[in-house]
């Protein structure tokens, strides 16, 4: 399962309600700093890149599981065009780096990566694992 959050710049309920339709191959969910499920995995460095992208700490994301069953790569670019549309910043497994809308859509690398690229990064990982 491959993970990428997205912190949008609106308003929660806002957010919940673009989440109405299935999205086959996605699972997700709202994460509450509050109850201790959003940054139990975070570093300190992506807390750190998120808090100054975003100005503060936010205290809620979209969480979005994407299924190994699927490349996943048009679903999340399909969900983050609505959820991050007015704003925000999405992360995914493979940069710590804060991808805004315009960044996704347009390919944009970091350190040679584009957003949710998996497929570089594991074939960069064999790579050095050789």
């Amino acid at each position: 399962m491959r993970t990428v959050f997205a912190f949008p710049a609106g308003r929660r309920a806002d957010t919940v309600a673009l989440l109405t339709h299935p999205r086959d191959g996605l699972y997700i969910s709202i994460e509450d700093e509050g109850n201790g499920t959003l940054y139990v995995d975070w570093d300190p460095d992506e807390l750190a890149v998120l808090e100054e992208a975003v100005g503060h700490r936010p205290g809620w994301a979209v969480q979005i599981d994407i299924s190994g069953r699927i490349d996943g790569t048009a679903e999340v670019h399909d969900l983050l065009a609505v959820l991050l549309a007015d704003g925000g910043v999405a992360f995914d497994d493979y940069t710590t780096h804060a991808w805004t809308l315009p960044e996704i859509q347009n390919g944009t690398a970091v350190d040679g990566l584009r957003f949710f690229d998996f497929h570089t990064y594991h074939a960069r990982k064999l790579a050095n694992d050789r």
